[in-house]
């Protein structure tokens, strides 16, 4: 698997479908072969990127 916004392969498994780039710091999660793109923020909070993406570099294939 790559990571969509940097193209690495450092991606570490932290939580059941929930991934994290060890590159640029993204939290995916991944739901119906979709997945989902969030920042983590100073106070741990989420902030979705997903309107950064195009549908297709969203979809993995199963």
């Amino acid at each position: 698997m790559h990571c969509p916004n940097c193209k690495s392969k450092d991606i570490g498994k932290i939580g059941t479908n929930q991934y994290y780039c060890w590159n640029c710091f993204v939290e995916m999660s991944l739901l119906k072969g979709r997945l989902s793109m969030h920042q983590v923020e100073e106070d741990g909070s989420l902030s979705s990127l997903d309107d950064l993406f195009e549908d297709e570099d969203l979809q993995i294939g199963m």
